[in-house]
C-alpha cells in the first residue's frame, strides 16, 4: 500500500456557503481502488460573524476501466464527512483525483447550528487536492 500527502482547498455549499483548506492521506495498492483520508477546517461568514467548523472526511475513489492510455483519468467517488455540526455521505466524481465534485445530504448532529441556523439538506462540494510532491517541484 501506498501513501501519498495532498494539501487541499475548496467550496462547500451547506445551507451557507464556506471555504475549506486542509490536507488528505490518499492510499492505493493499484489505481483501481484509492482510498482518501482527511481533516480540514470549513471557514465562513454567519450573520456577520466568522465561523470555523473542524471537518474529518474519507472517501473511495473507483474505476475500474482497462486498457486505458493515460491511467485512470476519472474516478466515480463514494465518501462521508462529518463535521461538529452535521455528517454527510456523498457521490461525485474526481478528475485524476486531484478536482472533485460532489453533492450528498446533510444530516444535522447539532440541533443548534450555527446562529440559529441548522446546517442540514443537500451539500455539494468543489475541492482540489494538491500532491505535496508536485508543489515542491513547482517551487524548484
Amino acid at each position: 500500500m501506498t501513501m501519498h500527502k495532498l494539501l487541499t482547498a475548496g467550496y462547500e455549499y451547506q445551507n451557507l456557503s464556506f471555504g475549506e483548506v486542509g490536507g488528505k492521506l490518499l492510499f492505493l495498492n493499484n489505481d483501481d481502488l484509492v482510498y482518501r483520508l482527511g481533516v480540514s477546517a470549513l471557514m465562513g461568514s454567519v450573520d456577520s460573524k466568522f465561523v470555523v467548523i473542524p471537518k474529518v472526511q474519507g472517501d473511495i475513489l473507483m474505476n475500474f476501466e482497462r486498457n486505458v492510455d493515460f491511467y485512470h483519468s476519472w474516478y466515480f467517488l463514494a465518501g462521508a464527512e462529518v463535521t461538529t455540526k452535521f455528517i454527510a455521505p456523498k457521490i461525485g466524481f474526481t478528475l485524476f483525483g486531484i478536482v472533485d465534485l460532489t453533492g450528498g445530504y446533510a444530516f444535522p448532529l447539532d440541533q443548534n447550528g450555527i446562529n440559529g441556523k441548522k446546517l442540514n439538506g443537500f451539500n455539494l462540494n468543489f475541492t482540489v487536492n494538491l500532491p505535496i510532491p508536485f508543489l515542491n517541484d513547482m517551487i524548484k
